[in-house]
Order: C-alpha cells, then sequence, then structure tokens
C-alpha cells in the first residue's frame, strides 16, 4: 500500500532520516513473506466462498431427489447404509435441508472417508463422495492447514500476523502527509509505468485495509496456536451448566477437523459430555428428556436412536442445516450441531446414546461477547451471514487482494537493483525508530509466532549486514 514506491533508486540509496524508510523496510520484508500464502488464501477463499453455488452445479445429481410420499425414519436410512456398507464406521448423519434433498452420511470405509448420498424416500444410495479430496474440502484444507497438518496451521497463523504487520505498516506509508485526491484516494489513471502500478497498489490496499485486518483477524482465531489460547481465554462458559453432566475428559472442539467444520467456535472448548454406560447397563435408562418427545429405554446400543435425536432437535427449535454425529465408543454421545451463517441460530445438543437425554443445549444466548463478535466476524469472512450480498462483498475483497499482492510484486520487480534482492535501507539514526521497534514488540507480544519469527528476522538481517561491510574493501592508506 506504499504511496512513495516510485522513489528513485539513487534516493534510495541514501535515505532521509524519517520513520517513513523504517517502515517500507518491513513492509517489505512482511510483503516478501505474505505474498505467496495470501495469493494462495484468496484462490482458495474464493472457491470456498461459493460452496452452495457450486455444489449445486458439480453434484446436483447426489444432492437432489424427487419428492415422493412420506420419507423413510432416519433409523430405516441408517439401516440401509449399513445394508449397502456393512464394513462401514458410519460417524455423522445430515438429514435433508429441504423436501427435494438427499439426506448425508459420513462414514469411513477401509480407511477411507466417504461422504454417502441417500434417497429419504426410497432408500437407495444415489452415490458417495471422497471427504478429504472433493474440490470444497481440498480448497478448506489449503486455507487452513495447506495439506499438512500441524506445520502448514503454524505457518498459516505465521502468514496472518504478518499480514497485520504488512497492512499497518502499508496504512503509514499510504498515509498523505499533506496531500489528497489522486494517487491518495484514487489512482492517477492517467499514469503510466511504475507510477501507474504504486497508485493502484496504494489506494486498492487502502480501500480494503479495513475488512482485510478483519479477515485476518477472524481467521487468526482459527488457528492452532494463537486461536487456540485466544479461545481458552474468552470462550467461557457457567461452571454450573455442566455441575451435573457426566464428562467425558475431552472438548466439544474435538468433533472438528481442517477438512469439516462441525461444531461453532464459541464452542470449541466447552466440556464434551459422556453417556452413562454404567447407568444404560443397570437398566436405568428410563430418563426423561427435555424436548417434547419421551425418552425410550435404555437399550445398551445406539442402534434405533437416530430419529429421536432428528425428533429431540425439531422439538428444540433447530433449524435445518445440523449434522448429527453419532456416538463414539461406549461413553460417546449423539452431538446435533448446527453451525449457522447467522450465529443467532447456532446450536449444539449432546443426547446420551443409551437414555435419549439431553444432556447439555448450547445456543448464541450462552456465548460471552467476545464469542458473539468473534462468530459474526467468521461467518462475514466466509460470505454467509447475509447470503449472496455478502459472497460478493468477500469475493470483491479476495480480488483486491489478489491485485495487491501482484501489484507489490510487480512494482518490488521494477525498483529493485538488477541481481539483488531490493531491501530498502534500514538507518538507526531516525527521529522515531524507536517507535517502531516498540510496535513491532508489540505485535510480537500479541502474536507470539510473528515475535519470534521478528526476532529471527532482525537477527539475519544484522548478520547481513555485517556480512556486507565486512565485504567491502577498505580504502588503502596514503
Amino acid at each position: 500500500m506504499s504511496s512513495r514506491f516510485d522513489t528513485p533508486a539513487g534516493a534510495a540509496m541514501r535515505p532521509q532520516p524519517s520513520f517513513y524508510n523504517l517502515a517500507w523496510r518491513w513492509h517489505f520484508y512482511a510483503g516478501l513473506f505474505v505474498i505467496p500464502f495470501f495469493i494462495l488464501l484468496s484462490l482458495t477463499g474464493l472457491i470456498y466462498l461459493f460452496k452452495p453455488q457450486l455444489d449445486d452445479l458439480m453434484y446436483a445429481d447426489l444432492l437432489q431427489v424427487p419428492v415422493a410420499g412420506q420419507r423413510l425414519a432416519a433409523d430405516q436410512q441408517l439401516a440401509r447404509v449399513r445394508e449397502a456398507y456393512p464394513q462401514a464406521v458410519i460417524k455423522q448423519y445430515l438429514p435433508p435441508t429441504a423436501a427435494d434433498r438427499s439426506a448425508q452420511f459420513v462414514i469411513t470405509e477401509q480407511g477411507h472417508d466417504l461422504n454417502l448420498f441417500l434417497d429419504p424416500y426410497r432408500g437407495a444410495v444415489l452415490g458417495t463422495q471422497d471427504a478429504l479430496w472433493n474440490l470444497q474440502a481440498v480448497a478448506r484444507k489449503l486455507h487452513g492447514d495447506l495439506l499438512i497438518g500441524t506445520a502448514g496451521d503454524r505457518l498459516i497463523e505465521l502468514a496472518a500476523g504478518w499480514g497485520i504487520v504488512l497492512v499497518v505498516s502499508g496504512l503509514y506509508l499510504w498515509w498523505p502527509r499533506g496531500r489528497s485526491g489522486a494517487g491518495i484516494l484514487w489512482p492517477r489513471l492517467s499514469a503510466r509505468g511504475r507510477l501507474w502500478w504504486r497508485d493502484m497498489h496504494a489506494v486498492t490496499g487502502f480501500w480494503g485495509s479495513v475488512i482485510l485486518l478483519l479477515m485476518l483477524l477472524t481467521g487468526m482465531t482459527w488457528t492452532g496456536f494463537w486461536g487456540a489460547q485466544f479461545a481458552a481465554v474468552w470462550n467461557r462458559f457457567p461452571d454450573a451448566m455442566w455441575n451435573d453432566v457426566p464428562k467425558s475428559g475431552q472438548l466439544t472442539g474435538s468433533l472438528n477437523n481442517s477438512a469439516r467444520q462441525t461444531v461453532a467456535w464459541a464452542v470449541e472448548t466447552a466440556p464434551l459430555p459422556a453417556s452413562d454406560a454404567h447407568a444404560a447397563h443397570q437398566g436405568h435408562g428410563d430418563h426423561q428428556g427435555h424436548g417434547a418427545h419421551s425418552q425410550p429405554a435404555a437399550t445398551g446400543s445406539a442402534a434405533a436412536l437416530l430419529q429421536h435425536v432428528v425428533d429431540t432437535a425439531e422439538a428444540r427449535g433447530v433449524q435445518p442445516g445440523y449434522s448429527i454425529t453419532l456416538p463414539k465408543g461406549e461413553q460417546g454421545v449423539y452431538t446435533v450441531a448446527l453451525f449457522a451463517s447467522d450465529p443467532r441460530n447456532d446450536a449444539t445438543l449432546h443426547v446420551d446414546q443409551y437414555s435419549g437425554e439431553v444432556l447439555a443445549d448450547v445456543r448464541w444466548d450462552d456465548y460471552g461477547p467476545v464469542a458473539k463478535a468473534v462468530e459474526s466476524g467468521v461467518m462475514i469472512h466466509e460470505g454467509r451471514m447475509f447470503g449472496l450480498p455478502n459472497q460478493l462483498l468477500m469475493a470483491a475483497i479476495c480480488l483486491l487482494i489478489l491485485f495487491s499482492s501482484i501489484s507489490g510484486l510487480v512494482l518490488w520487480w521494477k525498483r529493485r537493483p538488477a541481481g539483488q534482492l531490493g531491501v530498502p535501507p534500514l538507518r538507526h539514526d531516525l527521529p522515531r525508530w524507536k517507535t517502531a521497534i516498540g510496535v513491532m514488540l508489540a505485535l510480537g507480544v500479541v502474536f507470539p509466532l510473528v515475535g519470534a519469527s521478528l526476532l529471527l528476522v532482525w537477527g539475519l538481517d544484522w548478520l547481513l549486514g555485517l556480512w556486507r561491510r565486512q565485504s567491502v574493501p577498505s580504502a588503502p592508506v596514503a
């Protein structure tokens, strides 16, 4: 977003004492690291933004069914899947979201996760899809961890943190300093060459800076290191909610993974309840739940409760679009989860697999103020909060980030000395260089991975400068 990339090369070698030079240098370092990630995140974000439209276009034969009479009960649908895939482990059930939509199961067959689509009227399997290697899942995993797990998650977090450095330093470089209008708020379209690229880079960067910061910060909340620490501090629920609930020792966030979002961010740190297997074996499974339906007696198995869980969700007003994660092990629970486009409709219910009793029911009103703000920001980030207008807005931001990244590369290429990296010069006699150090230290404290990388970059920068000074031959003594 620099407004001074058109500085002549000779002037760059003889910087005037100013805070601007230091900001430019850090903007350069941040851009050098962040731009490849920004390009990848923008492209994968564009794909995931339009998931509903792309899914309907690409998988219409799997998603759409002719309406015909009464649907099969969820337990009957489950039985049909077990008949077709007797060796599979069934993980999730996604009820149809509309009368003409298929039901979906997530299963593991011979070590592979599959999305299985079922006609809920006729019980016919419509087809399967690799749950980890379809277009949307790959885009999501690239966006979240680069397909390499924890190491990729940390790199994305580092890129997001350095992206914040890039935006802050870019805003300083853009600041008008007595200028206004052309080249500041709008580009000089009549300009040519490097000046045109500078204007386009600076102006688009300025107009997109606020929403880019929002995207970076909301994206940081999903990261495995900083995001986990942030959630541990701000995602708190009253202890009384869980006093009388048997706990599994796991968190609700264990139901999420990088390829599939099951529960909302706000409930990731909530305890994951456990089913009372002991009570079931003792024949004490006749608890009455909180819904409109009485709970069936415990059977010692989860084979006949799926429709009951669906009925419970509907009785409690959970809107269509939710998933039901099936119990895992003797202490596992059914988890009804709606990660809603409007987070005010979020719902997370845990149901005992033996008694059918609702052990916990977490809604929007249970979220704290920070969790509500983050959930709203995440929905805007994903283009889901306001429907198509939100999608188009975020698509425009993705395109803006792509253009800003490419224009930054063009500017660097045009101004760098032949055969050199073109790092802007740094002077430590600048009037406000200590302020710059303070800003960087503050960002390093707030974002520890950024702080560690800053120390590394500073060390390498110092060693490079030392090597350059030693490599310059001294003048002969007269």
